[in-house]
């Protein structure tokens, strides 16, 4: 087979992948909370087995903890220029119950939505004088993780903000669009698709209610940034930068979308 022939054989295969994941199944996803009737909202670990299901449920043997453990290290440390620990403003932990569970926000000062890892750092260097963390590091998953458990158990309650309504609607254009060389939207896969397989795989609603998330396939902590970047590269796309705002746009209609749903972070997933 020549080069040709070989680049059409491809063509053809990426083709036939598109069209079978793209067959349409009407999965309802209904904005009401979980448990009342009508609402198809699942939650990824309620399509684990259930030995996965007990590790998240069994806080000494989910692996994320150890992440929050340095998490709480990190939240009782004095640091930066001015020798302040998270502890010196908001005194206990617990004070950041039901953080999570509504980030991302605006941020009046910068004039956009920040998610909660972006809040974590603007912290550190207004109140701290201390240095940003480096995006995915294991420093700023730790705090994220330390926090989110905070809020574990409550419902998912993104704010009724009109200054988030464009940046939403971003998320959801974003969602549905199709990119990639698999010309695929997340919507065709989670929304049209899920609860069907895909090579073996479970195909999830895609709903973040447990981030972050230890995942088995990286055997570590990640955010669901790194998770949608995933995303986009498997449908054969251009990642985007780091600091892009289309990140907590999707991340801000995501929320909205399990709106009500309980968080369960950290989880586990596969």
């Amino acid at each position: 087979m020549n080069r040709r022939q070989r680049s059409a054989a491809s063509r053809t295969a990426v083709a036939a992948l598109a069209a079978a994941v793209a067959v349409t199944v009407t999965v309802a996803l209904a904005q009401t909370p979980p448990g009342t009737t009508g609402d198809a909202r699942r939650s990824g670990y309620h399509d684990m087995g259930p030995a996965l299901r007990a590790m998240q449920d069994d806080d000494s043997a989910n692996p994320a903890m150890l992440w929050v453990r340095d998490g709480e290290a990190l939240w009782n440390r004095r640091l930066g220029a001015a020798a302040k620990a998270c502890a010196d403003c908001h005194g206990s932990a617990a004070s950041m119950a039901g953080v999570a569970a509504r980030y991302p926000a605006f941020d009046a000062q910068l004039g956009r939505p920040v998610s909660l890892e972006e809040r974590i750092n603007l912290c550190r260097t207004d109140r701290q004088k201390a240095e940003a963390l480096a995006g995915g590091s294991r420093e700023l998953l730790a705090l994220s993780a330390y926090v989110a458990l905070q809020s574990r158990g409550r419902p998912i309650a993104p704010p009724d903000d009109e200054r988030l309504r464009s940046y939403v609607a971003a998320g959801e254009a974003l969602f549905k669009r199709r990119l990639g060389q698999l010309n695929l939207s997340c919507a065709q896969c989670h929304d049209d698709n899920g609860g069907r397989r895909l090579g073996g795989a479970l195909i999830p609603q895609a709903h973040p209610t447990a981030y972050p998330i230890y995942r088995l396939e990286w055997q570590g902590l990640g955010s669901l940034k790194r998770r949608l970047r995933g995303c986009l590269v498997g449908v054969r796309a251009e990642p985007f930068a780091d600091d892009a705002p289309e990140y907590v746009s999707l991340e801000l209609f995501l929320m909205r979308r399990a709106r009500g749903m309980t968080l369960e972070a950290p989880g586990v997933r596969p």
